[in-house]
């Protein structure tokens, strides 16, 4: 499909937007999905152009947070496996599942992560309640519930992606002893897992728009370094609230087609 210079443009500037956001928080597919469904691709084409595209601008932000990761190398390891499974299973259940059933599904889980974004400050908090009442530290691991929470966390990131950063803060900063900074950044690493699966799975198997796809990947990668670099110095309040703007519109565009 031919993009127009302004269409081409504003996929560009999506990428970035959505680099920037998946690498502090997540969330970065509620930009870019809409605006790719805005140029006229069919929701599925647009999801997978969608994940091939944002693999680069992951991988660009777990390299920004090189710093925070050091001495997380196991843990990023067994998190990261348990996530290529779960990705990959999301991915087949995207392409399984009719078209039908993907148009009624993903305005639903658009909804559940608008949310989960906007629950996020309460959750920390509730996280830090928890600990400081029992006095206990998370597992190095978080063990089998974590893992758990995180194969259905990636299964869900495979299959759509949106809030799925902030599905993994959650579960990493309610069962693992770290700051934000360092769950953050091995956010960045499952991210950038499952993208990758769900992107290798999607080469072979399902249509794509190559245009969109070397655009969201272009912008992603820039994003995912100014995430990484001055990202976590914007306001929480202000990003959250382009998140859910953007977030509604996605939804609205879905409900009317």
């Amino acid at each position: 499909m031919a993009l127009s210079i302004w269409e081409a443009l504003a996929v560009l500037a999506a990428g970035i937007g959505a680099g920037t956001i998946n690498t502090i928080v997540g969330s970065g597919t509620l930009i870019t999905f809409p605006v790719l469904l805005a140029t006229g691709l069919p929701p599925i084409t647009a999801n997978v152009s969608n994940a091939l595209g944002l693999v680069p601008g992951s991988i660009s932000g777990a390299i920004g947070y090189r710093a925070e990761l050091r001495g997380q190398g196991r843990r990023a390891l067994v998190l990261g496996i348990t996530a290529l499974v779960g990705g990959l299973g999301g991915a087949v259940l995207l392409l399984t599942l009719p078209s039908e059933a993907f148009d009624t599904i993903v305005p639903v889980l658009i909804a559940l992560a608008l949310v989960l974004v906007l629950l996020q400050p309460r959750l920390a908090r509730a996280v830090q309640r928890r600990r400081a009442d029992n006095g206990t530290t998370g597992r190095p691991h978080g063990g089998p519930v974590l893992l758990v929470g995180l194969l259905l966390a990636s299964g869900y990131g495979g299959y759509f992606g949106a809030a799925q950063g902030v599905l993994y803060l959650s579960l990493m900063g309610l069962l693992l002893d770290e700051d934000l900074q360092r769950v953050n950044a091995v956010k960045n690493i499952l991210g950038a897992v499952v993208n990758g699966v769900a992107a290798c799975f999607f080469l072979f198997v399902a249509e794509f728009d190559w245009t969109a796809v070397l655009l969201i990947a272009a912008g992603s990668t820039l994003g995912g370094q100014i995430g990484a670099k001055v990202g976590r110095r914007l306001p929480p309040t202000a990003l959250r609230a382009v998140i859910v703007a953007v977030g509604i519109i996605a939804m609205v565009q879905l409900l009317l087609r």
